[in-house]
């Protein structure tokens, strides 16, 4: 479907990069994204691949608009405290860019819905805010055979990586998976929750944008994506730090002896 003279000049400062382009720019058009959350990582998240041209847009959040959120979800606005999430970024994005098509999951994302939304996207962006959620979505995003892009902050810090363990690396073995990198699902009370612990407005700011970037690599196959590797930030010391993460042969999801093999909701209860 070509570019409209609209989306030409919309677009304009992408279709002058070489790696991108009008075929580039086509390829977001026919696109599509899952993203899990429009909170603080979801907010710059959905923004960003509006504005980029992305062309269909699913987001997956069951909760509301409330005025402790405005301080870091800034596609809300204190005009709609109280209005379904989905609905708020909905309008946001409408606002944007109205080539896109936004799709509302106001729900949770569970074990028995998670494989069917999923198939409906190419890649799917995890920018919940807790561990059950995001193993439940990594352990999904495998089943489902799509690319993962995964970002978690904390009061001053945050880290961003990508998973495609169902696909194999270029030394053979499986890509890790988010089990590789942080094993079993912590018991609750190990991390404070945001409400409870507090975070800084910018900090997700900056790893919402992060995740729309890799998520428009990973869409464009350009550049080095983060399979592999974690990324992580500190924001008081203006600090990037990156770590290699190898695949586990023995976790459970796609390691030689699995256990994992669907979706039980027992799996996703914290202790």
């Amino acid at each position: 479907m070509p570019l409209s003279d609209d989306e030409i000049e919309r677009y304009a400062r992408h279709i002058v990069l070489p790696e991108v382009g009008g075929p580039g720019q086509n390829r977001l058009k026919q696109s599509s994204v899952l993203v899990i959350g429009a909170g603080g990582l979801g907010a710059p998240l959905l923004l960003y691949l509006a504005a980029a041209g992305v062309g269909r847009i699913g987001i997956v959040d069951h909760d509301h608009v409330s005025l402790s959120n405005l301080q870091r979800q800034v596609i809300h606005t204190t005009d709609r405290v109280g209005m379904a999430k989905t609905d708020s970024a909905a309008r946001q994005i409408a606002a944007l860019n109205p080539h896109v098509v936004v799709e509302q999951h106001a729900t949770r994302l569970t074990p028995e819905n998670a494989l069917a939304l999923m198939a409906r996207y190419d890649i799917i962006a995890d920018g919940c805010d807790n561990f059950p959620t995001r193993f439940m979505a990594s352990d999904a995003a495998f089943f489902a055979k799509k690319t993962l892009v995964s970002a978690a902050v904390g009061q001053f810090d945050g880290q961003i990586s990508t998973f495609k363990p169902h696909l194999t690396a270029p030394d053979g073995t499986p890509y890790p998976s988010y089990r590789c990198f942080v094993g079993e699902l912590p018991p609750r009370g190990s991390f404070p929750a945001c409400e409870e612990a507090g975070v800084l407005g910018a900090l997700p700011g900056i790893l919402g944008s992060l995740q729309a970037m890799e998520v428009i690599k990973e869409l464009l196959g350009i550049g080095e994506g983060l399979a592999g590797r974690i990324l992580m930030y500190d924001a008081l010391w203006a600090r990037f730090f990156e770590t290699k993460l190898a695949w586990n042969p023995d976790n459970p999801l796609n390691g030689r002896n699995r256990v994992i093999t669907e979706l039980v909701r027992e799996n996703y209860i914290d202790s």
